[in-house]
């Protein structure tokens, strides 16, 4: 190993200051053997040892006070000042380590080690990626601090050599004394850069931030004294104008003052406009608070209808825009004529149980609603609850949330400028619920006359009195409506329409509505009464009407074109005319199998759209015991057909059925229109019949229909939907039927002529469907 070269120089200790290789450094120098070290480097080879000190206060330092890593400095130019001190001006050549110190009276010096500098020749790839890494971070450090001038940074781009690159960067940007001494120490150059790299990364991630935070001070201030400056403006503006927002506040007092507010709603009212009076107008909060006092006065407090209890008049109103439904007009006009006992009796107070009218979509629930309401001279309010997942629909939403708005209950008595109006809730079968609450345990309140005379909005948080407000709903089916919501109504079910039903609204309501809304001249446009039910039975299959009125629009509107073009003021419809205008028909009744037929029975069906007739077809083949159903049945229907099974091989005897035919026969049940899903126990005798048949080669007749659950025992038991089965079976030409005896009463509901049609047999088992529908 070499041994390194000791040098002796000049050596000057630095108080407070140090320097770099490569940099030029202005300093003063005052004490005298300082002041000899530097006359004895001008005599000689100008050379010198910058070192700095340890304690900037020692006057006379040691060795031992003096960092042991320096600068060998050339001297440049020096300048005598006043007494014997000088101005000199040095510029760093390489770095030393100091191996010793000596002091005397001549002056310090040291004997130094010096630190080699990089070779080039030793450049590899290493050391490329750790310059280019430097000068990228010294990149983003000056694009984040505004202390790095652009010459210095073009200057550190053409830098090759790795120390005089770190030199350069540590001179120019590190302030900490430590921090330099720190980077001055370190020996080998690839160290060295990774040093300064590092320090360059969190000093531009500092200054970043720093940067970032000064922008958003600077932001506010900015935004603070513009909003400042306008609000000044506005209110000289306004005081010119002579024009204030005390007026607003003065209205607001004037109006609350002539309400009939409840004492906690008044005392609401006045502390919400005097907490207005105190905010900046413009603000956010007082815009709040000025829509919060306004949906308040806006409310009709104190307003009510006056009621219209006349019975006659009540049936006239029901008559003129509904046919038949002879059952619901009553029970309705039974509900008015206990209202009206109960106002004459309690002075005004109206309680009583919620109306809820169940039916098939397009019956006519929502427009007898609307009937209630304009026969008892009130205002009609309607929400549709289809879809509704979220409480505050109902209660509406705090104020503490942006864009809170009261909920719809408030929201439809705001609507109807009164607080006495029918108010119908549509669809409340249709209820949802899930994260956001559960709108049907918030209708509890509403609809319970107990509470609701202190109902409470969340927005609003006063108490409002519903008690006066004729709650009436719909639904579609009562299956899926809450158990403690369905106690607090009382059920009328409105049923499908018989196809003369449907015939008399069209002739009657439906055909001049359309002319009307059309826009064509009254009775310009006339059907024969065998177009109505050509249409009714070959273009729409519902339980209510509005396929029906879109149909007959059709027709209007292709009128109206020939009229227009052939210049008539009228227009006679046909039956070929009608078929004209529809296109071919879309459905078509399917004839009755004429002959007694085995493994075929037809069964009666219950859909939301009314009933339906199906044949239920079964056949039996050998096989080894399998037991098949298809038509996309369901779990309920597949049990029923299990049932019948098993009842007719406990029967099997009795009906001559060999015993063995489970083990050597497969039977498969069919029920037609596959695409369509089928449930429910009422085609259990059914089923039987078919399997009974097919088992036993008797055929089963083809006039008749059936329907019915049936037990392992093989009891009948009653099943619903009794009025649009016969009207499916009336339909399809069925001249005999089979019912369970306990369905009875509800025959007695259908019109005269469709049960005089038939020849009905009430049977309590499944013996006697047998011994009527097969032949033998």
């Amino acid at each position: 190993m070499q041994k390194k070269d000791i040098l002796t120089l000049p050596l000057i200790p630095m108080r407070g200051m140090m320097m770099f290789p490569r940099t030029v450094l202005h300093f003063d120098v005052g004490r005298k053997k300082s002041v000899a070290a530097i006359e004895y480097a001008i005599e000689h080879d100008r050379k010198i040892f910058i070192a700095a000190q340890k304690d900037p206060e020692i006057e006379e330092p040691d060795s031992a006070d003096i960092f042991s890593i320096g600068t060998v400095a050339e001297i440049r130019q020096v300048l005598h000042l006043s007494g014997d001190n000088m101005r000199v001006l040095a510029e760093g050549l390489s770095r030393a380590k100091l191996v010793s110190a000596k002091m005397s009276d001549e002056g310090y010096f040291a004997q130094i080690e010096e630190i080699p500098q990089f070779d080039m020749e030793n450049m590899d790839e290493k050391m490329q990626v750790l310059m280019r890494s430097a000068k990228e971070y010294f990149e983003e450090y000056a694009m984040n601090a505004s202390k790095v001038s652009p010459e210095l940074l073009r200057a550190v781009k053409r830098i090759e050599d790795p120390d005089h690159l770190v030199d350069t960067i540590a001179s120019s940007v590190i302030g900490d004394f430590n921090k330099k001494l720190e980077i001055l120490a370190i020996e080998e150059a690839d160290k060295r850069l990774v040093a300064i790299s590092t320090f360059l990364a969190q000093e531009s991630e500092l200054a970043s931030i720093e940067r970032m935070v000064q922008l958003k001070v600077k932001m506010q201030l900015d935004k603070n004294q513009k909003e400042y400056y306008l609000r000044e403006q506005i209110r000289v503006i306004q005081e010119e104008l002579g024009e204030d927002d005390q007026e607003l506040y003065d209205e607001f007092e004037e109006k609350a003052k002539k309400l009939p507010l409840n004492t906690e709603a008044k005392e609401k009212v006045e502390k919400e406009i005097d907490r207005l009076s105190r905010l900046a107008p413009g603000t956010p909060e007082s815009a709040v608070s000025e829509n919060y006092v306004r949906r308040i006065l806006e409310l009709p407090w104190g307003k009510y209808t006056q009621d219209n209890m006349s019975l006659e008049r009540a049936r006239q109103i029901l008559d003129e825009d509904h046919y038949g439904m002879k059952e619901v007009k009553e029970r309705i006009i039974e509900f008015l004529a206990v209202k009206s006992m109960q106002k004459n009796a309690q002075k005004g107070a109206m309680k009583g149980s919620i109306l809820c009218f169940v039916g098939p979509p397009g019956v006519g629930k929502t427009s007898i609603v609307k009937a209630i309401a304009r026969s008892m001279g009130r205002k009609f309010v309607q929400m549709s609850l289809g879809g509704v997942r979220d409480e505050a629909e109902i209660y509406g939403h705090r104020r503490t949330y942006i864009g809170a708005i009261p909920g719809r209950i408030v929201s439809g008595i705001q609507q109807a400028g009164s607080m006495n109006p029918v108010f119908l809730l549509d669809e409340i079968d249709k209820l949802g619920s899930d994260f956001r609450g559960d709108p049907s345990s918030a209708l509890l309140e509403v609809l319970d006359s107990e509470q609701n005379n202190h109902f409470r909005d969340h927005y609003l948080e006063i108490p409002l009195d519903l008690s006066k407000v004729m709650f009436v709903t719909t639904a579609n089916t009562v299956s899926t409506i809450p158990a403690p919501l369905l106690d607090r109504m009382e059920l009328i079910e409105v049923s499908s329409y018989t196809e003369e039903e449907k015939f008399q609204i069209a002739k009657k309501h439906l055909l001049k509505r359309q002319i009307k809304e059309n826009g064509l001249p009254a009775g310009s446009v006339k059907m024969t009464d065998e177009a109505i039910k050509f249409t009714i039975e070959g273009y729409t299959r519902e339980a209510g009407v509005r396929t029906l009125s879109r149909t007959l629009s059709k027709i209007v509107r292709k009128a109206a074109v020939e009229m227009l073009e052939n210049k008539q003021k009228s227009k006679q419809v046909g039956v070929e005319k009608a078929e004209e205008y529809l296109g071919a028909r879309k459905y078509l009744r399917s004839d009755l199998i004429k002959q007694p037929t085995v493994g075929i029975v037809n069964g009666l069906a219950f859909t939301t759209v009314g009933g339906e007739m199906l044949a239920i077809e079964c056949v039996a083949m050998p096989g080894k015991g399998n037991f098949s159903l298809t038509g996309q049945l369901g779990d309920v229907m597949k049990e029923s057909a299990q049932a019948a099974l098993s009842w007719v091989r406990s029967k099997g005897r009795e009906l001559n059925i060999a015993d063995d035919f489970v083990q050597t026969h497969d039977i498969h049940i069919h029920v037609p229109e596959g695409a369509v899903p089928k449930d429910g126990p009422s085609a259990g005798v059914t089923m039987t019949t078919a399997l009974v048949s097919v088992l036993t080669g008797k055929p089963v007749r083809q006039d008749l229909a059936m329907t019915g659950e049936m037990t392992l025992a093989g009891r009948v038991l009653p099943i619903g939907g009794v009025k649009e089965k016969l009207l499916a079976a009336y339909r399809a030409g069925i001249k005999v039927l089979c019912l369970p005896e306990e369905n009875q009463k509800d025959v007695q509901e259908l019109p005269e002529y469709i049960v005089n049609s038939f020849e009905i047999h009430y049977v309590s088992r499944a013996d006697e469907v047998i011994s009527i529908a097969l032949v033998s």
